[in-house]
């Protein structure tokens, strides 16, 4: 069996062919695109017939590298950007431009809601989350204030993956998982909550697909496109889900002990969870899962974007920085770098700048700028892990994906960071593969999620490391957030 794995994301779309037999990505294709541009600062909208021509588009590149093989295509997942807010009239068709996950309009709209609930502790309590501009509650909410036409239209809101499920299936569902980000459920009940959603407006609850199980197939590939891509037999399309929740997935995140970091522009850190995790402090996203799980995830602002700008500031290719930073010891000889280069999410300064401190003769040079850089942007996610940790995660193993894991170096210092063992993967296709394998799933129901995660995704054993424990890095990330707080305090941040 064949299954396709569809990646919607804010940059392109990939899909990918997935033998399930053999775990072997067979052909993958890719689509770019834009923001729509000329909007208004804190804007960031997309066409959703964008999406749907990038997944066509590719979809297609990939049949034709499957050649006769197209035939064994059984399934189809779907991952999106998570957050974004596609809003439908009664025929089904687009009313505006889908706002995203990164649009900051909904600032305002996140206050009215915060304050009529009483604050974000109120929050917490009822649905499991805060209010945050990038949620798509708030967005529903601003075009109810700012286009009141529009809304008068709004006949079904979607989410990124549920409408390109919405155009291969022609049925409109949302499972837990993505749903989770809307800011529209209470998460510990994986329902709508009726509070939140009739504050917004009373009649928003009709306009919200009814919640499925993310084991629940989306429905079966439409006709017309069975035919124009010339497959054969039932298709079926798998629940989908957002980016992180496929992310799970693709990394075999799916049992308790696994953690998922991926050292991109941004950091993510999340875990597999058999019950609802709610963060009292609301740094932790209390997500639910594409798997009936739940997924806690912590987000910071500042990995690669920190330490690319240290290997541009000295000239270096990656292969020197990688030299230049092993020549340094654990620690960079005191030099302690706080790494809120453009502000930062969890902790929630969004106003902050970098910081380094300890500077002497001896550090500063190159080589221990560029190490206290990369150390400080992963006592930065280990911030975020001693709170996955306060909510019952209890890691063993962590699952590297994103750019920075390609680092030799950067792997032994999460390691000793994280304090446990850290491994990469074969197949480093991430929320496309999540989908893929979510589908097989869908389209074989004997076998599960998780027997089909651990089944096909597999560790690559040659970049496994352990930590060495010859350096107190504990000590470190207590007196990075001490520095943090007591500079944020006297607003030196």
């Amino acid at each position: 069996m064949i299954t396709l794995g569809i990646d919607c994301g804010t940059q392109s779309t990939k899909t990918i062919a997935l033998d399930t037999a053999t775990g072997k990505i067979l052909a993958s294709a890719a689509q770019g695109y834009d923001l729509i541009p000329g909007l208004p600062p804190g804007h960031a909208e997309q066409d959703p017939a964008t999406w749907v021509s990038a997944m066509e588009k590719t979809i297609a590149e990939v049949l034709a590298k499957l050649g006769a093989r197209r035939g064994e295509v059984r399934g189809i997942g779907v991952s999106g950007q998570q957050h974004g807010f596609v809003p439908l009239d009664a025929k089904g068709a687009v009313i505006r431009p889908a706002k995203l996950w990164c649009d900051t309009s909904t600032v305002e709209e996140c206050e009215i809601i915060r304050k009529h609930f009483g604050g974000s502790a109120a929050l917490l309590a009822l649905t499991g989350l805060d209010m945050l501009p990038g949620f798509t509650a708030p967005k529903i909410l601003w075009l109810k204030r700012h286009e009141p036409e529009n809304f008068a239209k709004l006949n079904t809101v979607l989410l990124p993956h549920d409408y390109l499920n919405f155009h291969l299936t022609g049925k409109l569902t949302m499972e837990y998982g993505d749903a989770s980000g809307s800011a529209l459920m209470d998460v510990r009940k994986r329902a709508w909550s009726r509070e939140v959603c009739e504050f917004i407006d009373i009649a928003l609850m009709d306009k919200l697909p009814e919640l499925t199980s993310s084991r629940e197939p989306g429905g079966e590939l439409k006709a017309d496109l069975v035919k124009r891509w010339n497959l054969s037999g039932t298709v079926i399309v798998s629940a989908g889900g957002g980016d992180n929740m496929m992310g799970a997935i693709g990394t075999a995140n799916v049992e308790p002990g696994r953690v998922t970091a991926s050292l991109g522009t941004s950091g993510t850190l999340f875990a597999y969870s058999d019950k609802p995790a709610v963060d009292p402090k609301g740094e932790i996203a209390a997500f639910c899962d594409s798997t009936d799980g739940w997924l806690p995830l912590v987000c910071t602002m500042n990995v690669t974007v920190a330490t690319e700008a240290a290997r541009n500031l000295f000239g270096w290719s990656h292969a020197q920085m990688e030299k230049e930073i092993a020549s340094v010891p654990a620690g960079a000889d005191g030099l302690l770098f706080l790494p809120y280069l453009t502000g930062e999410r969890t902790p929630n300064l969004p106003g902050a700048t970098g910081v380094f401190h300890g500077l002497t003769p001896r550090t500063m040079k190159p080589a221990h700028l560029a190490r206290a850089t990369m150390e400080g942007a992963t006592l930065g996610l280990a911030y975020g892990m001693d709170g996955l940790r306060q909510l019952g995660v209890a890691p063993t193993e962590i699952r590297l994906i994103g750019g920075g894991s390609k680092s030799a170096i950067w792997r032994q210092i999460c390691a000793d960071v994280f304090g446990c063992r850290v491994v990469t993967l074969e197949e480093a296709e991430g929320a496309a593969l999540g989908a893929a394998i979510q589908a097989a799933a869908a389209a074989e129901p004997g076998r599960s999620i998780r027997d089909w995660a651990n089944a096909l995704v597999r560790v690559n054993a040659a970049e496994a490391v352990e930590p060495r424990g010859d350096f107190d890095y504990v000590a470190a990330l207590k007196k990075q957030g001490e520095m943090t707080r007591v500079l944020a305090a006297a607003n030196y941040l």
